[in-house]
């Protein structure tokens, strides 16, 4: 069980059972949260405390919420277990992320259905053999939102990593070699992105035996050429909030037709 203060709020998202419903989006900067949380009918501000900013709503008639995990594995692990713990089952992660692949335009949409656990955190809940893998129903969910948006859109694996300047200027870490050698390795298996969150939110749902997907903005060139002016007029973050959002409305109503919503 996650650690609780007196009154019953959970010790680091500051919520307690009650005030969110089973559906939430986690995206990492807690600015965008009120942008999200505007998509919502009857959006509310509920808490915010460190990185963990939460606003609350309505879809189709049926309770949601958004809540920040800020940047990286640990701080998303600790969320995903906080939120569970209040009855939390149906997580969906929406960012921003790097191209792996020379053929994906930037500001296209991932669909993400596993990751590689190029990080830390997930190695204290599971060993590294077992897969990081997204939940199917809320990855249909999403592909089936991605393919009726109009955006390029992509599924595949994403590329978890801890160190954000480990891919962008691995040049000069001591470890060069070994770190442009794997991220080679990973763009010749297929990785479509790569971000810093998926994999650990994928091991945590398994362990705890709660759903998780993630939608994912691509941005930028694998051989770090710059974007360009076009491409970036071309990559608003509002394409992976939106497909986000049809792909919870689509999860609610297949849900609901099987008897899972009350």
């Amino acid at each position: 069980m996650a650690a609780r203060e007196d009154d019953g709020r959970k010790h680091h998202i500051g919520i307690k059972q009650g005030e969110v419903g089973r559906y939430v989006l986690l995206p990492g900067d807690p600015d965008r949260v009120e942008v999200i949380a505007s998509r919502f009918d009857n959006p509310k501000f509920l808490m915010r405390r460190r990185e963990y900013t939460t606003w609350t709503g309505e879809l189709d008639g049926v309770p949601v919420a958004c809540t920040s995990t800020g940047i990286g594995c640990p701080s998303t692990a600790i969320a995903v277990e906080e939120l569970a713990d209040i009855g939390v089952d149906t997580f969906i992660r929406v960012g921003t992320s790097g191209s792996m692949q020379h053929h994906i335009k930037p500001g296209s949409v991932g669909v993400i259905s596993g990751a590689i656990r190029d990080e830390g955190t997930s190695r204290h809940y599971l060993p590294m053999e077992f897969p990081s893998v997204a939940d199917l129903d809320v990855t249909l969910a999403l592909r089936e939102a991605a393919k009726e948006s109009g955006f390029p859109w992509y599924v595949g694996i994403a590329q978890s990593k801890d160190s954000f300047y480990g891919q962008h200027n691995p040049e000069r870490m001591p470890i060069a070699d070994d770190l442009q050698r794997r991220w080679k390795a990973w763009m010749a298996g297929g990785a479509i992105c790569s971000e810093m969150e998926a994999a650990t939110l994928f091991i945590v749902a398994a362990t705890m035996r709660v759903r998780a997907g993630g939608a994912m903005l691509i941005l930028g060139n694998p051989d770090q050429r710059p974007m360009t002016e076009a491409e970036l007029a071309d990559s608003s973050i509002d394409r992976v909030i939106d497909t986000s959002i049809a792909g919870l409305r689509k999860l609610i109503a297949a849900d609901r037709a099987a008897g899972r919503i009350k």
